[in-house]
């Protein structure tokens, strides 16, 4: 994929390791591997050139007690985690990507999230700041 493909897309990191709260799963497969895998599946059907997202595995996210977790960013704008989710919730966490990603500012009002993500937002972080721009105003 062209390197600047890539930069405008944001990046949802999943948690692959997340328990959903469990202790022991007993067999039962990993719920936050499960919803990696509906998204990559999703993504999959859609093709490479219209995935709203560049989709990153990551081993925890220390929302350990919320459910599977995940967290969206790109440059220049809020990144979200987002926690509560199930494997259902895959479709629409790739819809709430596609608004994230044309959004100016990352934020997306919850009358603009699907309906199942309406209180999954556990916290945002603003955007690092440009170093250059804040040097020049010293």
């Amino acid at each position: 994929m062209p390197e600047s493909v890539v930069a405008s897309k944001p990046v949802l990191h999943v948690c692959v390791t997340c328990r959903a709260g469990t202790e022991k799963l007993d067999g039962v497969p990993v719920p936050g591997q499960v919803l990696h895998d509906r998204l990559v599946a999703l993504l999959e059907e859609a093709g490479a050139g219209d995935a709203p997202v560049q989709l990153l595995p990551v081993e925890c996210l220390a929302v350990c007690n919320d459910g599977c977790s995940a967290a969206i960013a790109m440059p220049d704008k809020w990144t979200y985690l987002l926690g509560r989710l199930t494997p259902d919730m895959a479709a629409d966490l790739l819809t709430f990507a596609g608004s994230y990603a044309t959004s100016k500012t990352g934020t997306v009002m919850p009358s603009r999230r699907p309906a199942s993500l309406a209180s999954m937002i556990l916290g945002r972080v603003p955007p690092a700041p440009d170093h250059s721009r804040v040097e020049q105003a010293a």
